[in-house]
């Protein structure tokens, strides 16, 4: 058997095996039936930067799962996709990659500004999508996206990664306890020095992530945001202190920025019993528990007699099983279109967070001034699996 190759355009290999005996055609036929009976769904990514390419690391380590084309404007970042997946066919033709009908979902994976015409256009397609944060830019857009899946009976999801995070899952676990007492208040630091984007703010940059993590963990939307932020290095906020304020009177608050020396990544939720601690920076000890907390005692009839109780316990640690999130995310997309499930994070869910995001906007405009969050969200019932493999 003799293997052969084929240039494209732009420099790219492409293999093709071209048999000298009956026997070794027969042979490569039939593996390539099995082949193809094997494969449960197929993948194109549209975006080859820093995570694109982690996609298709990922996606091509799942069973059932191939991806089959990549898609970019630059000629460099496909060269680069090519030497470490020869496999995938390159193309820098989004319509080329949407054409091809064996390709059953999209990853995009490109600038926020460009998220709802090449989600819109893989819908149109009759393509699943999986989109990374934010899903659009303003709600509008949005609304739009999460029309269109509906009415076309698509997956529609949003790269929420962290929800996907064994460690924010662990909380989430604690927090379903009565243990932890009333919850007052969450906090969020999200700091860094350099990868500045050109496309958004670091406020929509970072803070979509501790959004979407303090509604998972809650289960509820925040009612009203505060929001400030500096401008120091390029006419747009490279810094944002953010307050929301949740039903049952808890506050959360967020902190990001681009231009901190210290880099942090750090929540923590403060209840009555209990303040659980995530720092993702800590691979060996991600979630700590300080059984300590304050809470008023005493009856209300009886004037005088509260008290401020102090509740002083251990630090645990708890055990955590460690997987990658960005694994259990793709995973989770595969299983929601190969079984009809809603993703956790779908449409309706990055549409939630894009509703934050404008009320911020709108915040920022007014000096901190508070905003109100539509609520106008579906409420229309879904049937999401509890059960994400992790």
């Amino acid at each position: 058997m003799l293997l052969t190759f084929e240039r494209l355009s732009f420099e790219f290999v492409h293999y093709k095996c071209v048999s000298t005996d009956k026997q070794s055609l027969s042979v490569l036929q039939c593996s390539n039936n099995l082949f193809k009976e094997s494969i449960m769904i197929r993948i194109g990514i549209i975006g080859c930067g820093y995570w694109g390419i982690n996609y298709v690391r990922v996606f091509s380590e799942l069973p059932d799962v191939i991806v089959s084309r990549v898609c970019d404007t630059s000629d460099e970042r496909l060269q680069k996709m090519h030497r470490k997946f020869p496999y995938v066919f390159p193309t820098k033709l989004m319509d080329e990659l949407l054409a091809d009908d064996e390709v059953d979902a999209v990853v995009v994976a490109t600038e926020a500004s460009t998220h709802h015409d090449i989600t819109k256009a893989c819908l149109l397609n009759n393509k699943h999508v999986l989109v990374e944060k934010p899903l659009t830019t303003t709600v509008e857009e949005g609304e739009e996206l999460v029309k269109i899946a509906e009415e076309r009976n698509l997956k529609l999801m949003v790269g929420h990664t962290f929800l996907y995070n064994p460690s924010i899952r662990k909380i989430k676990e604690y927090m379903s306890d009565d243990d932890i007492g009333s919850i007052y208040y969450m906090k969020a630091t999200r700091t860094h020095l350099g990868l500045i984007r050109q496309d958004v703010n670091a406020i929509w940059d970072l803070a979509p992530h501790d959004i979407s993590i303090f509604s998972f963990l809650l289960n509820t939307q925040p009612l009203w945001v505060s929001a400030v932020g500096g401008n120091y290095l390029n006419g747009r906020p490279d810094v944002g202190f953010l307050t929301l304020g949740y039903p049952q009177n808890i506050l959360g608050h967020i902190h990001v920025s681009w231009i901190n020396s210290n880099k942090v990544r750090e929540i923590s939720v403060v209840g009555s019993n209990k303040r659980i601690v995530f720092n993702d920076l800590n691979s060996m000890e991600s979630v700590r528990i300080f059984e300590k907390g304050a809470a008023m005692t005493g009856e209300a009839d009886s004037f005088g007699e509260f008290q401020l109780q102090l509740r002083d316990g251990d630090i645990l640690s708890p055990r955590i099983n460690t997987s990658e999130p960005l694994k259990n995310q793709c995973s989770h997309f595969v299983s929601c279109v190969s079984n009809d499930h809603f993703p956790l994070t779908d449409g309706t869910n990055g549409l939630n967070v894009i509703r934050v995001m404008e009320a911020i906007n709108q915040s920022l405009e007014k000096r901190g001034a508070p905003v109100d969050i539509s609520t106008d969200i579906s409420s229309r019932k879904k049937e999401v699996p509890m059960e994400v493999t992790i």
